[in-house]
């Protein structure tokens, strides 16, 4: 045992780390799929993480100390923006911030001169911003305590993660059978015959699904699956792709398709060395029985409603959504309107009102912008698009790096996680909600813990 794991020791033992990292992540996953509108339900999520820090306080300053620099820089500023927002400033210099004009004109009518007098906060609505702050606990939490795990257990905590795939895959079943009128927990947008699970939004719900057949295709087997493990992962990915299916989510259809390539790759590579390492067979046919098995599987599953596929394909034959086009439109003249420094973080549905079209009103609010780069633009300006730079960057250099790693395919399955959020972020909101903000952070522990030469795991032993 290495000094670092002896020193962690004295404050928290493997399973100690094991069960708070394992907690936060089910309370994510159980209640914070329903995004801002459910308070609530975030707040379980962000009184359990800081119930599990105040256990490992030990953890978090040794994330602290010991994490990559680059890592350490994001994180904190990550997290410093939304406080730079908070603080109160003289309204000199408020007043001056592009696009304050409507806030000096609304307090003068409220008090007066008065009132364009008082000092207030660099963001126009600062509970709103307050709120995307409370938002990171969660994630700054599990990522601080799983960077202190022993890498056998953050395994076992991507299996949870592919539990909880099924979980939701299960609930589906009822909310497609009823057309919503059953099992849907956030009804607020009703689509019948749609897959939600645990999440108010079917993209989510989607790309939720496309992280559990990631984790499910590539994770080590639990021992206890030693004698029908490619059975059992097989099973498990095939119902997960039919849960992706039932979410009629186009862009988790496709996003389906990173984890797929990466397992193809791993059996060409294998193929191409003359071994394979997913099994002692050196048959031909083992690279193919996989996928003949997975879609066998599918195909049973779904000759129980062959209607399904189809309308899933059908909608990409219709193009872009013409509410979400109008909105990116209109989003172009409120990032313009607040431009460089932003509106303040969590603000866009409070400030799109200001700049969206008459001819593109209808009678369902934007809420969102429908694509996560423009929505930061609007809110956080240069400074939010230079931290989300810094991040994409960040990520790309540890999935380069961890080609060197004994431990690669496991390091890449973080990435392709992390890469499919990034993808659907172009057309959705995916980290708008506390469940895939903390699936996005352990992503990050599997991509950090796996891949190269940033935490010394020489050995580890079971407690």
């Amino acid at each position: 045992m290495n000094t670092q794991e002896s020193s962690l020791s004295h404050s928290a033992s493997p399973r100690s780390l094991f069960l708070a990292t394992a907690a936060i992540l089910v309370f994510a996953l159980a209640f914070g799929g329903g995004g801002s509108k459910y308070g609530l339900a975030n707040l379980l999520v962000q009184i359990a993480a800081l119930t599990a820090l105040s256990f490992h306080r030990h953890a978090f300053f040794e994330f602290w100390k010991s994490a990559p620099l680059a890592l350490r820089a994001l994180v904190g500023l990550s997290v410093l923006l939304p406080v730079l927002y908070l603080i109160p400033l003289p309204p000199s210099v408020w007043s001056a911030l592009p696009g304050r004009e409507l806030v000096v004109q609304s307090l003068e009518l409220i008090d007066g001169e008065a009132g364009a007098n008082i000092w207030t906060s660099a963001s126009v609505d600062p509970i709103r911003t307050l709120l995307a702050l409370t938002a990171l606990i969660a994630p700054v939490a599990l990522l601080t305590i799983g960077w202190n795990m022993p890498r056998d257990r953050i395994i076992t905590i991507g299996w949870i993660a592919v539990g909880f795939g099924l979980i939701n895959f299960l609930l589906g079943i009822p909310q497609v059978l009823t057309n919503s009128s059953t099992g849907v927990i956030y009804p607020e947008n009703p689509m019948p015959g749609i897959l939600f699970g645990t999440f108010a939004n079917r993209n989510s719900t989607g790309l939720f699904l496309v992280a559990a057949l990631s984790l499910a295709a590539l994770l080590p087997a639990p021992v206890q699956w030693a004698r029908n493990a490619m059975i059992l992962r097989v099973t498990l990915c095939a119902l997960l792709i039919v849960g992706i299916v039932l979410t009629r989510s186009r862009t988790a259809l496709v996003l389906s398709l990173l984890p797929l390539g990466l397992v193809a790759f791993r059996l060409i590579l294998a193929r191409i060395k003359g071994r394979s390492s997913l099994t002692t067979s050196r048959s031909p046919w083992i690279a193919v029985v996989p996928a003949v098995l997975v879609l066998a599987i599918v195909g049973l599953v779904l000759a129980a409603s062959p209607g399904r596929l189809g309308m899933v394909l059908d909608r990409f034959n219709d193009g872009p959504e013409d509410a979400r086009v109008y909105i990116w439109d209109d989003g172009a003249y409120a990032v313009d309107r607040y431009w460089p420094l932003g509106s303040g973080t969590g603000t866009f549905d409070e400030v799109f009102q200001i700049d969206e079209s008459l001819e593109n009103l209808s009678v369902r609010r934007a809420g969102r912008a429908h694509n996560d780069y423009l929505e930061v633009a609007i809110e956080a300006g240069l400074p939010g698009l230079v931290l989300i730079a810094g991040w994409l960057v960040l990520l790309a250099w540890l999935s380069w790096r961890a080609r060197i790693s004994d431990d690669r395919w496991i390091a890449w399955v973080g990435s392709v996680i992390l890469l499919a959020i990034a993808l659907q972020s172009v057309t959705d909101y995916p980290l708008r909600n506390q469940s895939l903000l903390v699936l996005a952070s352990f992503a990050l522990v599997v991509l950090l813990r796996f891949g190269a030469g940033f935490h010394s795991d020489a050995k580890e032993v079971r407690s």
